[in-house]
């Protein structure tokens, strides 16, 4: 197997005395989606948050390990450049409410105060919102708000910002939960497509997506990796008792 895109090592996670991840071990595989499963509180979202080092930014939050994108510690990158490195969409569409659907789509080189041409902005709107199979849709709307959007249109306007940057890695909180079933189908046929050229991280709680879209999966329970896997084969021959509990619907 070539070497993973994130290498988590001993991974602990704090909100003030409550610990949240206790000692995570997991190599996430390059251009792969990776769903991270497991029920509500269990340290999902707080771990993809502790890649991108969002988790830090919470009052009495604290880490302890080691995270290595693509074998660069994370705690040795500037946050800013980490998270050009590492795009993050959300489980609600976020666009930008006050800027246009192009605006939006090149945020992060404005906020990062990088200058380009108006040729650069142009070639970079066009790549990301065809990457996010957004482009024939809004194509002739581009300076519209981007609120104007349907909620999948809007989740895709995101999935866009985050490519813009061209991350190595995506990842994604619940991304078509807020969806309707339609909108969902395209949200994932545009994940399966995507893994060809970035990695991604899904949480997810919905168990058939993962089994849908996923190449592996980690079931998180109560802050602790249980299990770790091809999807398939831990949907089929789950190797802990508690995956096979939460995968039949028992707890979660």
């Amino acid at each position: 197997m070539e070497s993973p895109v994130l290498e988590i090592k001993s991974l602990f996670a704090y909100y003030g005395n409550t610990q949240v991840l206790k000692g995570i071990n997991l190599d996430i595989p390059r251009n792969q989606v990776t769903a991270i499963m497991g029920p509500s509180g269990c340290g999902k979202t707080t771990m993809i948050r502790c890649i991108n080092r969002m988790h830090e930014l919470g009052e009495g939050a604290r880490v302890e390990g080691e995270i290595l994108l693509n074998r660069d510690s994370i705690y040795r990158l500037h946050p800013m450049v980490l998270r050009r490195r590492v795009g993050m969409v959300f489980q609600r569409p976020n666009p930008f409410p006050t800027m246009s659907i192009f605006d939006n789509v090149i945020a992060g080189y404005k906020l990062n105060g990088v200058r380009l041409s108006r040729e650069e902005k142009q070639e970079i709107v066009e790549r990301s919102l065809k990457d996010a199979a957004l482009w024939d849709e809004v194509k002739d709307h581009l300076h519209r708000k981007g609120t104007f959007l349907s909620g999948g249109q809007q989740q895709r306007l995101c999935i866009a910002r985050a490519l813009a940057m061209n991350p190595e890695v995506i990842l994604l909180d619940e991304p078509s939960s807020a969806l309707d079933p339609k909108a969902t189908v395209r949200i994932e046929e545009l994940i399966v497509e995507l893994k060809k050229t970035v990695s991604i991280v899904m949480v997810t709680h919905n168990i058939s997506q993962a089994a849908r879209i996923s190449d592996y999966t980690a079931f998180l329970y109560l802050g602790e990796l249980v299990e770790f896997g091809a999807t398939e084969k831990m949907f089929t021959v789950p190797r802990d008792s508690r995956t096979e509990e939460y995968l039949t619907g028992k707890f979660g």
